[in-house]
């Protein structure tokens, strides 16, 4: 007697729908680190070739927050891929 619990077994396009998901995400992940990096980037170029107090003190607020920019995004990307996950176990599970 089949089993009407349990959901169907994932289709090819489910399948490929999953890995475009994880792809995206890892896609959002470095364009999260590439943003915090031109931030640190840009902090430190401002600091070091402006010698004014006001192209220093934005400079000194670039580089944590392009270091805030990058963790928010690892955080973000660590979370999304547990779901992700999740997903693809429970439908291997079954």
């Amino acid at each position: 007697m089949p089993d009407f619990n349990s959901p169907p077994p994932l289709s090819l396009s489910d399948e490929l729908a999953l890995e475009r998901t994880r792809l995206a995400n890892e896609r959002t992940w470095l364009a999260y680190l590439r943003t915090g990096m031109a931030l640190v980037i840009a902090g430190l170029s401002l600091i070091n070739f402006f010698r004014d107090y006001v192209f220093i003190w934005i400079g000194a607020f670039f580089i944590p927050f392009g270091l805030g920019v990058a963790g928010l995004g690892w955080v973000r990307f660590r979370a999304k891929h547990r779901r992700i996950a999740a997903v693809v176990a429970a439908r291997q599970l079954q």
